[in-house]
């Protein structure tokens, strides 16, 4: 029996309606930038596996690391207890993290690094003896699926059904420079109170919103404005992290830095689930004190795991290498070029590119059914021409792998394009 069929008789897949998606396809094989399934047909994996296999599938240096690490240590509790592959990736991150940012927290994944930093937030204050304990956060942002996470992420098909059970958030706009002194004029309503704790942000690039982009000197002047309120900021950059908008992280595009940042996905390299969430030094000295309820009293099982902690050791010194920043540019100039070239498509509009990230969005009546027919008919349309993207909706999206030839490059532009005929 075919592992689609097997699959069907126990597993409840995430981002699923079974009822009317009952089948998930059998993937067996994964290697550079493909994926394979068990029937042998070979797949351009499009959207780097949800923005974690930056460096591509089995990528040996990555496997090799994580091999070697196998015979010596792989699971130890992290309370109480540390171990060279933490450390070690502790002393890499703090190479490439902005220089405001001094300590970090281990988890096992993006909603997890998020919850991880607005508990940061709020306890920075309830320790420090002053009422704050408000957030705010960009419409239509997407944070992650715990509960803390969902409530700082905006409205959507991922949290409606526990509206209700969520804490409270003010929301504002995304800011870009036609609407920000609209924006910073509901922040300054907003923390007239005094009552805001942090900030939570997506910089530069909502993801699951369907790629949409704000600016990065807009973005400075509201971290600026929220800085002055003493409103802490909260970098959610578990998916623009590691390169993706052609520097180490978002944040890098901005004169302000976090005061926190949330990182996963491409921080393991795609290879074994790892989440950190970075802070301040000012952030952890709030933490230390006589009384032990005011520790950050926050635990995974999982937090550090060793191997992971190399396979993430070994995937930043990938990104500090020639090769994948030769590979960070590659995509940068090739997606440019070929969003210009689309640009004049009247079945198209919002062409965007930030980094290796580049999106666009179909002109349609309706756009606004994310799992609907015409997205389904597009994912359909490209798995059969050999090329893995998960379309939100109307919008077209595309991360590829940092080790994309410029051949593979052109051959999903040219995939794209042919979509574009095909709408």
């Amino acid at each position: 029996m075919k592992l689609e069929e097997r699959d069907k008789q126990y597993i409840w897949h995430p981002l699923n309606q079974h009822k009317t998606h009952p089948t998930s396809k059998g993937i067996v094989k994964g290697e550079g930038i493909y994926l394979y399934d068990e029937v042998g047909n070979k797949y351009i994996d499009g959207i780097s596996s949800w923005y974690t296999a930056v460096y591509g599938h089995c990528n040996p240096y990555i496997l090799q690391e994580v091999k070697d690490q196998l015979g010596k240590l792989n699971q130890i509790v992290f309370s109480g207890f540390t171990h060279e592959p933490a450390v070690v990736l502790s002393e890499k991150l703090m190479e490439i993290l902005p220089q405001n940012q001094a300590k970090v927290f281990f988890s096992d994944n993006g909603s997890t690094a998020v919850e991880v930093g607005i508990k940061m937030a709020l306890q920075h204050w309830s320790n420090k003896g002053i009422k704050k304990n408000k957030l705010i956060a960009f419409n239509e942002g997407f944070h992650g699926d715990t509960f803390g996470a969902m409530s700082v992420s905006g409205q959507s098909i991922y949290n409606k059904p526990f509206k209700n059970y969520l804490v409270k958030v003010e929301r504002i706009l995304p800011p870009t420079n036609q609407n920000i002194n609209y924006v910073l004029e509901h922040i300054i309503k907003l923390v007239k109170s005094g009552e805001v704790a942090a900030l939570v942000y997506e910089p530069l690039v909502q993801g699951a919103a369907g790629m949409k982009m704000h600016d990065a000197e807009a973005l400075n002047n509201v971290l600026q404005l929220c800085k002055e309120h003493e409103v802490l900021l909260v970098a959610d950059e578990v998916m623009t992290g590691f390169g993706k908008t052609g520097t180490n992280f978002a944040s890098d595009h901005m004169e302000i830095k976090p005061d926190i940042i949330c990182l996963s996905k491409a921080l393991s390299g795609g290879v074994l689930p790892l989440a950190i969430t970075s802070c301040t030094q000012e952030i952890y000295n709030a933490f230390l004190n006589d009384d032990p309820a005011k520790g950050l009293f926050h635990a995974h099982t999982y937090s550090a795991n060793p191997i992971a902690c190399r396979a993430a050791i070994a995937s930043v010194e990938l990104l500090q290498s020639q090769e994948i920043q030769d590979g960070i540019k590659r995509l940068n100039v090739l997606n440019r070029s070929f969003l210009e070239e689309i640009r004049s498509s009247n079945k198209i509009e919002n062409t965007r590119q930030i980094g290796v990230i580049a999106a666009f969005d179909f002109k349609l009546e309706n756009n606004s059914d994310t799992y609907g027919k015409f997205r389904d008919n597009l994912y359909d349309f490209f798995m059969k021409k050999g090329l893995c993207l998960r379309p939100l909706g109307n919008t077209i999206y595309w991360v590829l792998p940092y080790v994309s030839s410029e051949e593979q490059i052109k051959k999903v532009h040219n995939i794209i394009r042919q979509s574009i005929d095909f709408v």
